[in-house]
């Protein structure tokens, strides 16, 4: 059991980052620490010998001056004023007898090792083993003018004795280092995978409850895991409006197939009952009728909800917008003509944007279809697109007979039919699908409207828009 915890700890992402910092910090102490150290030596080294070449010059001028005699009494002065411990002073004739030698009695050091300067004011330097202890003879040897050689050394047990205290102080130092990577190192991790876990109990909270609405917290932070959070709420959010959109649909279809199901019904019925042929005719054109608008409908309802969630298809293209108007209006004047209505067009004939060329063409239809159904006779309908700033106004308004107030804020909802509306034949769907189209295309709708003097509608689409979206749009342009 503790194997299998100890593998699996070993996997996990914390344990990794915080082993890393671990390493990298103790390694970097350990550089740190090993570089002073080495400086330090280096540093007492260069210290002791700048004492010796500073005593040689000093003993070599009281020899000089006096003799052994002086020579004597100028390392018992030295000795005692600076009290750094016992020096090894030798002088060698040009005979090379010793005619001096000072040194404790307990230094046990073969001097048969050291080697005599060749040319007159130079300096050489021996390191001597002083016998099994460890500790070692640092001499200074340099040749008088006289011929006299002159030698005087320092024992390194006093640097050795430091730099072994400063050892034990960097063993104390490093296991505080380590115990300090090691927690550091956690505690770290722990804070920085914060935003991590957090995602994870979202998403495993999101798996459980199916409740696509949660959001993880924002931490206010532009570095990665703050981006990332950023960019999971965002698709959170697409979901959300995705299943609400598929949620939204299918609520509106269940509600609203039950009238023309019942209606297929009925009319199914009633054929069965009769023999007449003439009946039976009609009551299969009504059933065809009926099934046609339960189609026109679930396409409608689907080509919304696509808008609306941003998974429609838009094949954008340059498009002239004045060339859309006057499809539109070509398709519609007959029947306005019929009515006694007059269709009125004008804009800006070189208004070239970057929409899906047949989802406009449906949005216009449908504008005009509304305003032709609601203007009474004698009205006048009028059609115009125009540059404003770096956005395209295309606007569509009549005289005809108004939106009450209170209805202008549902107008846009799926299956909504006001009081007015209900006289004639549609699906309520229109307008949803005029305004999911808009803001596909990245824009946006408004409506002004006095009962009784009519309505205008104003669609305003950047001119620029991003041409990121590509497809093939669906053909059916029917209005609803």
């Amino acid at each position: 059991m503790f194997s299998r915890w100890r593998d699996r700890l070993r996997h996990t992402l914390g344990f990794r980052l915080a082993l890393w910092y671990a390493v990298v910090f103790v390694a970097s102490s350990l550089a740190i620490v090993g570089l002073t150290y080495v400086l330090l030596a280096a540093s007492l080294r260069q210290y002791d010998r700048e004492t010796i070449q500073t005593t040689i010059v000093q003993f070599a001028g009281a020899y000089a001056r006096g003799g052994v005699d002086a020579l004597t009494r100028e390392i018992r002065a030295v000795q005692m004023a600076s009290g750094q411990g016992p020096l090894f002073v030798r002088t060698i004739g040009s005979g090379r007898d010793v005619l001096f030698l000072s040194m404790p009695d307990d230094w046990r050091v073969d001097l048969s090792q050291l080697a005599s300067p060749e040319l007159s004011g130079t300096q050489t330097w021996a390191t001597l083993r002083m016998g099994t202890g460890g500790d070692e003879l640092e001499v200074a040897s340099v040749l008088l003018p006289d011929g006299t050689v002159f030698q005087v050394g320092k024992s390194t047990a006093r640097r050795e004795e430091l730099l072994r205290r400063f050892r034990g102080v960097l063993f104390v130092d490093l296991a505080s280092l380590l115990v300090t990577a090691l927690v550091g190192g956690a505690l770290l991790t722990w804070s920085a995978l914060q935003p991590v876990r957090t995602l994870s109990d979202t998403v495993r909270e999101i798996m459980r409850t199916g409740q696509t609405d949660r959001r993880v917290p924002a931490t206010h932070t532009s570095d990665a895991l703050g981006e990332l959070s950023a960019l999971v709420n965002a698709m959170l959010d697409r979901i959300h409006a995705v299943v609400a959109g598929m949620r939204g649909a299918l609520d509106n279809v269940a509600h609203d197939l039950r009238t023309p199901m019942a209606r297929l019904r009925a009319t199914a019925e009633s054929a069965l009952a009769s023999t007449d042929p003439a009946t039976l005719r009609e009551a299969l054109a009504d059933c065809l009728e009926e099934s046609d608008r339960v189609i026109a409908m679930l396409n409608t309802l689907m080509d919304i909800s696509e808008a609306e969630t941003g998974t429609m298809a838009l094949r954008r293209e340059p498009t002239n917008l004045a060339d859309v108007m006057q499809q539109s209006v070509d398709l519609y004047e007959d029947l306005a003509e019929q009515r006694g209505l007059t269709i009125e067009s004008a804009g800006d004939d070189d208004l070239v944007i970057a929409v899906d060329r047949n989802r406009m063409r449906q949005v216009v239809a449908n504008l005009l279809d509304n305003a032709v159904k609601y203007t009474p006779a004698g009205g006048r309908l009028r059609i115009e697109a125009r540059r404003r700033g770096a956005d395209a106004v295309l606007s569509v308004s009549d005289t005809g007979v108004g939106i009450p107030p209170d209805e202008l804020p549902r107008i846009w909802d799926r299956l909504y039919r006001g009081d007015k509306s209900r006289s004639e034949r549609g699906l309520g769907l229109g307008l949803s699908l005029v305004k999911a189209i808009v803001e596909a295309h990245g824009g946006r709708v408004a409506v002004a409207s006095t009962p009784g003097r009519g309505t205008r509608f104003d669609l305003t689409l950047p001119a620029t828009p991003p041409m990121s979206q590509q497809g093939v749009p669906d053909p059916n342009l029917s209005t609803v």
